[in-house]
């Protein structure tokens, strides 16, 4: 709210003000100002520091802070970033958290300094690097937040739909960003025997995969078949089909006018951001690993078999029943956040149904609608945004934890489902 965070030297309301350390803090990257117009250098960065942190998550940069002041991690420490970090133990948590510090600042660096050489033509030096810093470090933390307003408002990346450079190092840090902390240790510890590598690491990898192909075909062979992208070339339809297809779990930018989709393209899209990235990554969502389990489960009930299978290993029950949980809670926010928003400012549904999957799976792709939105839709918005990065399950055990469980079970009796 400060004066010197605003071009105008003006104090922003506190509302707005919110919605934009909300949008940042949970790496979403819907906005009700234009970042590069609206916010000064001092505004950008705070809102840079804010990405950061809720990229890598409070309770990672808590741990590495300790860690480099010399303080010793306790056994609590430790165990609340097992459950941050997805990881599956205790045993060497500190290192890996170590680990994820040190990777995190590298592919940083290094997207911005691919960047740096299209940036400095076109804004500057000095501009030029700090445009390159800003999307390497927004696009990993799959944050969406963008500096590209000085050519026209709220443009996101639509100037460099065709500059293949600019696309490959964006999608290629939205990817890493969003496989997981975990993943990447595999890998470095693995290389390329994925035959060792954890089941989760398995399934992210191959999920993520699928993820990106389907929608990738679907796009490029479907969508931008319509007349209405004639103007774009065979090139600038390949990398946007690509970029599309990734940018949804979760980052948030955007190469080409979604206003221009179809509905079925507006409704692929909702489905990609609803699904996110994988545990333990910078991306919200339900997450790639929810989705596979439901999926594994679909399986095994139509081969009849008793449990649930996936590369030689049998998945627990208790996970099955929080990925079936986690999906019904996120459908049940985003249709409900959709539902009043459409109610409250007489929009269609299917636009308020875009800006509440974007709010809860923590993306930031918006069809032009949140700046125009009043204080009720905003504050639907910011809960949104703020359940889809704490997690919504996670604040139900916080708030119905039961320490006195009871070992007496009531008698079982059979209901038809389907």
């Amino acid at each position: 709210m400060l004066p010197v965070s605003a071009r105008d030297g003006q104090s922003t309301p506190f509302l707005n003000a919110l919605f934009t350390a909300t949008s940042a803090t949970c790496v979403t990257g819907l906005v009700v100002y234009d970042t590069a117009t609206y916010w000064s250098v001092f505004g950008q960065a705070v809102i840079l520091a804010l990405i950061q942190i809720g990229g890598m998550g409070v309770v990672t940069i808590a741990v590495s802070v300790a860690a480099i002041s010399g303080k010793k991690i306790g056994l609590m420490q430790r165990s609340t970033m097992q459950e941050a970090i997805a990881a599956p133990s205790l045993g060497g948590i500190v290192r890996l958290t170590g680990f994820i510090l040190r990777a995190t600042i590298l592919i940083e660096l290094i997207g911005a300094c691919m960047m740096m050489p299209v940036f400095w033509k076109d804004y500057g030096v000095l501009l030029g690097t700090w445009y390159a810093l800003f999307h390497s470090i927004s696009a990993f933390c799959n944050a969406g937040f963008d500096l590209m307003g000085n050519a026209a408002p709220f443009s996101s990346l639509t100037g460099y739909a065709g500059n293949g450079l600019i696309n490959a190092v964006i999608i290629s840090l939205i990817v890493l960003g969003g496989i997981g902390f975990l993943t990447w240790d595999d890998i470095r510890c693995k290389g390329i025997h994925i035959e060792k590598y954890r089941m989760q690491s398995k399934v992210i990898l191959l999920t993520t995969a699928i993820l990106i192909l389907l929608p990738f075909l679907f796009f490029f062979f479907g969508e931008f078949r319509g007349p209405v992208w004639d103007d774009l070339s065979l090139k600038e339809k390949f990398l946007g089909a690509l970029f599309q297809a990734v940018t949804p779990r979760t980052a948030g930018f955007n190469t080409i006018d979604l206003t221009l989709f179809s509905e079925a393209g507006q409704t692929i899209t909702i489905l990609l951001m609803l699904i996110g990235g994988s545990p333990g990554s910078t991306a919200g969502g339900i997450k790639t690993t929810t989705l596979a389990v439901l999926f594994m489960t679909l399986f095994s009930v139509f081969k009849r078999k008793e449990d649930t299978e996936c590369f030689g290993r049998r998945i627990e029950e208790s996970v099955i029943k929080y990925a079936s949980t986690i999906l019904l809670m996120y459908l049940a926010l985003f249709l409900t956040g959709g539902i009043m928003i459409s109610c409250i400012e007489k929009l269609p549904v299917l636009t308020c149904l875009f800006e509440t999957a974007s709010a809860i799976g923590t993306v930031g792709l918006t069809l032009g609608i949140t700046p125009e939105l009043g204080i009720l839709s905003r504050m639907i918005l910011i809960v949104l945004m703020f359940l889809g990065r704490v997690g919504a399950l996670t604040l139900v055990f916080a708030a119905f934890s039961n320490k006195k469980r009871s070992i007496a079970k009531f008698p079982k009796e059979k209901i038809t489902v389907g």
